[in-house]
């Protein structure tokens, strides 16, 4: 009997990755970071005491701690007595790296912001259905240090501090999600918007006018929110989004790729 002709890939054998003694170690540390059993600030036992009770060797937990370090995990001082340094998982670090997958695919800044104005008028939604789930005192609290901040005229603190509301408008909701990503989206976009100001600086008073209605429009949501007006407050955050990615993607500004690299 003829056999069929041969299938070269599934002929060929399946090799296994067989980890390392240094990648075990690394995965082992690794669990107890993210399950919460050490936390930020923590010192790993000093490097001795680790080779005895794992049984490996000093190159073998060396090896350890630079992936764990190339992953942000732990911090390590050489010649320090104490242990390594550990440190949560980083939205920032994780921000980063979405950048650079991002800047490889020729994402554009347009594209950026579209993705925010899919997350926000839903989340603003949830808020006003709920009149803000017990989130608006903590919401007042922050625009008026914001407005503060304007009456002294501290400029760059106010940019800062929008960045914080949106967060703290999605963290609102309770959900991790959702405000991971519009974290890591804020994060890229802010990035974006202190260098846009740089290329294009604005007078004083332009700066002022613009900032003022900026916080009256963040003033407004959360008034709409707390009456529990579900419509209005998503028809006015959407129309205050849309407004303002105009504005961040005026000036050819919206065609340029996501810039993870630059200064």
């Amino acid at each position: 009997m003829l056999l069929g002709p041969i299938d070269d890939a599934a002929a060929a054998p399946q090799r296994i990755h067989v980890p390392k003694t240094s990648e075990i170690v690394a995965d082992k540390i690794r669990a107890q970071i993210v399950r919460g059993e050490l936390n930020e600030g923590d010192s790993l036992p000093p490097e001795g005491q680790l080779m005895e009770s794992l049984g490996i060797s000093r190159p073998t937990l060396r090896e350890a701690f630079r992936i764990l370090e190339a992953e942000g995990l732990i911090s390590v001082v050489r010649g320090s007595r104490t242990g390594a340094k550990v440190h949560k998982p980083s939205i920032d670090l994780v921000s980063r790296y979405a950048g650079y997958v991002l800047e490889s695919q020729g994402t554009t800044i347009a594209d950026l912001y579209q993705a925010r104005l899919a997350i926000e008028p839903s989340v603003v939604r949830w808020l006003a259905t709920d009149r803000g789930g017990g989130a608006v005192v903590g919401l007042r609290n922050l625009l008026a240090d914001m407005e503060a901040l304007l009456d002294a005229d501290k400029h760059e603190e106010f940019i800062e501090r929008v960045e914080v509301f949106h967060q703290a408008l999605v963290a609102a909701t309770g959900l991790k999600t959702i405000t991971f990503l519009s974290r890591m989206l804020l994060s890229l976009a802010g990035k974006h918007q202190r260098d846009f100001q740089k290329r294009h600086p604005r007078s004083s008073d332009g700066r002022r006018k613009s900032h003022r209605a900026g916080l009256r429009s963040y003033q407004k949501v959360v008034n709409l929110i707390e009456a529990g007006d579900v419509e209005g407050a998503v028809a006015h955050w959407r129309l205050h989004l849309r407004n303002a990615n105009v504005t961040w993607t005026s000036e050819g500004e919206g065609s340029r790729i996501v810039d993870s690299l630059g200064d």
